[in-house]
């Protein structure tokens, strides 16, 4: 007996789509729509269980209903040259009336009664210059795909923007610079203006001690010249007494 073809509608119905950057967790939904006329019970299964979180990743859906799947791709570090076989496939069957216990109809339910649909993961990265590189997590070669329409006038945008920014850069260090030599300027003409009034201070000081030590000289010798002049009458009138009295004890003997 041939295997039975998907009932589900997937939307979308080959690829789930994370878009970067991948330093935090990305989310990205799957629709399930059951077109029949009977209840269906799903299952949501990866070949990456640790690196996804799927919400609800199992359930009845009644006729037609839909429900969304939330799938939640964990952070990690990209390398757009990694090699991957991360796949979804989604599981469904009919619900059988008789049975309550979802665990119990997927525990006895036949190969031939099972359908399932496989879908490929896809990661969006945008880049600086506004590609889009899509990893195929597949058996496939990773390719790249490139905006090449945009590609140029991008690229010719930003190296404008950033030699607009250095050549503004460079003016700002410029002006700093000049700034800076002047106070160096300023700082170096009051350091020697400072020092010729310490030299002049010095040798005010200098001529000021001399003057006095000629002034208190003068003032000694004024003073000694004085008081020889005033002893000099005196010695005089002691001498002149001698005399005299010599003269006078002579003439009385």
């Amino acid at each position: 007996m041939s295997k039975l073809e998907q009932i589900l509608v997937l939307d979308p119905p080959c690829d789930l789509r994370f878009k970067g950057p991948f330093t935090d967790v990305v989310t990205t939904n799957l629709k399930l729509k059951n077109p029949s006329d009977r209840s269906v019970c799903f299952k949501v299964k990866t070949t990456a269980p640790k690196r996804y979180c799927v919400r609800p990743n199992s359930g009845i859906i009644d006729v037609g209903a839909t429900v969304t799947i939330s799938v939640m791709l964990q952070p990690f570090d990209y390398d757009p040259n990694e090699k991957s076989k991360h796949k979804f496939m989604v599981q469904s069957i009919f619900a059988l009336p008789n049975v309550a216990e979802m665990d119990a109809m997927w525990k006895d339910v036949k190969p031939h009664d099972l359908m399932d649909s496989k879908l490929r993961c896809v990661f969006d990265l945008p880049s600086e210059n506004n590609e889009v590189i899509d990893v195929e997590l597949s058996s496939n070669t990773t390719a790249p795909v490139q905006n090449s329409s945009k590609a140029a006038p991008v690229l010719t945008a930003a190296k404008t923007a950033s030699v607009s920014t250095n050549a503004s850069e460079m003016r700002k260090l410029t002006e700093e610079c000049r700034r800076l030599q002047a106070e160096m300027d300023k700082l170096t003409g009051e350091n020697r203006q400072l020092k010729d009034d310490g030299v002049r201070m010095r040798r005010a000081a200098q001529r000021s001690d001399h003057m006095t030590s000629n002034q208190t000289g003068s003032s000694s010798s004024s003073m000694m010249q004085q008081t020889t002049a005033a002893s000099l009458p005196s010695l005089l009138v002691v001498i002149a007494a001698i005399f005299i009295g010599f003269f006078i004890g002579k003439f009385i003997l």
